[in-house]
């Protein structure tokens, strides 16, 4: 047999082969949604993830044409419902919200995740930038952030901080305020923001870096805001002033929320989710909503999304290095 003479024809029927599955896809992406699409937000009900997740799915149901559907599957920090998205199939029908610390702080804290947020997730959309507020109830507590690290500073160890769990955002917040302002206080993990804003609310802890969900009752006075752990103030609290305008230089404890599908997504399906994501999140009812979480709308390519992760990446990295945290 002549095995130089059918390389061309097995080149052609490989050809081929790819060209059907080119236009597949294609057609795939222009008939998709064709049944309804699964949102797992991997933090409990009530959290920022949840909160931006809601408001986003209704929209996107309506422009998909298909119910979207949110599905909350906390623990671990997220890894939970960040493996059980990974593990699903590419086809556009399951998709994940989270924070980005999922992908770019939890293999610092999690020697052995059963999967590899970056191998096996793929960036869809960004959605919101998160705003991490330093709050305490009031009382006992200083009403200004200077004077509450000096409260700190003369009493290390004697208050208590409540966080979504270890290597969330508002941990990695504490961690950094704790780290800058030279002071120690007492870490509390819960299962998500809203049960530490429960605490803090009952005064079972002290403080928290809240994640924007406690901004009605820093309005009701049921809680003080100390400062802004962003380099940029909020316009909801523009009197209330950022850590590095406090003396914190460089403070930035900011973290991008959005949404991933599975590796191996069609890219037009995850092109046209993108695309109809972004629309959602620059139009004003979203971001009159996110502004009253404290955050800011961040529409980004997938790419663009990838590289913040990557940015998010190396700064948490010091600093759980630095201060040697490991997750639950």
């Amino acid at each position: 047999m002549n095995h130089q003479a059918g390389k061309p024809a097995f080149a052609a029927r490989w050809s081929a082969l790819a060209l059907g599955c080119a236009v597949a896809f294609g057609a795939m992406a222009q008939s998709y949604p064709t049944k309804p699409v699964k949102v797992v937000v991997n933090f409990p009900p009530g959290g920022a993830a949840d909160q931006i997740a809601r408001a986003i799915t209704g929209p996107l149901q309506e422009v998909l044409g298909q119910p979207v559907v949110v599905e909350n599957k906390g623990g671990a920090g997220g890894n939970i419902g960040g493996e059980a998205v990974a593990r699903s199939a590419p086809d556009g029908y399951t998709l994940l919200m989270s924070s980005g610390g999922m992908v770019s702080v939890n293999p610092y804290i999690y020697p052995k995740m059963s999967f590899d947020p970056i191998k096996d997730l793929a960036p869809v959309a960004a959605a919101a930038k998160v705003k991490v507020f330093l709050v305490v109830k009031p009382g006992k507590l200083p009403t200004d952030v200077k004077s509450f690290i000096g409260y700190l500073k003369a009493n290390p160890g004697k208050l208590t901080y409540g966080t979504p769990g270890n290597g969330s955002s508002p941990h990695l917040a504490a961690e950094m305020f704790q780290s800058q302002a030279g002071v120690s206080a007492v870490h509390v993990p819960y299962r998500g923001a809203a049960p530490a804003l429960v605490d803090l609310l009952a005064g079972q802890i002290d403080f928290a870096f809240d994640p924007g969900i406690a901004m009605q009752h820093v309005q009701s006075g049921k809680l003080n805001m100390l400062a802004v752990g962003s380099m940029t103030r909020s316009p909801m609290f523009p009197n209330v002033p950022t850590l590095d305008e406090a003396g914190l230089k460089g403070f930035d404890a900011d973290t991008v929320f959005g949404f991933y599908a599975p590796a191996g997504t069609p890219k037009d399906i995850v092109a046209r989710l993108n695309t109809e994501i972004n629309k959602i999140v620059s139009t004003p009812a979203f971001r009159e909503r996110l502004v009253a979480l404290g955050g800011d709308p961040a529409p980004m390519t997938p790419e663009q999304f990838h590289e913040r992760a990557e940015y998010d990446a190396k700064r948490f990295g010091a600093i759980i290095r630095d201060r040697k945290i490991v997750g639950d």
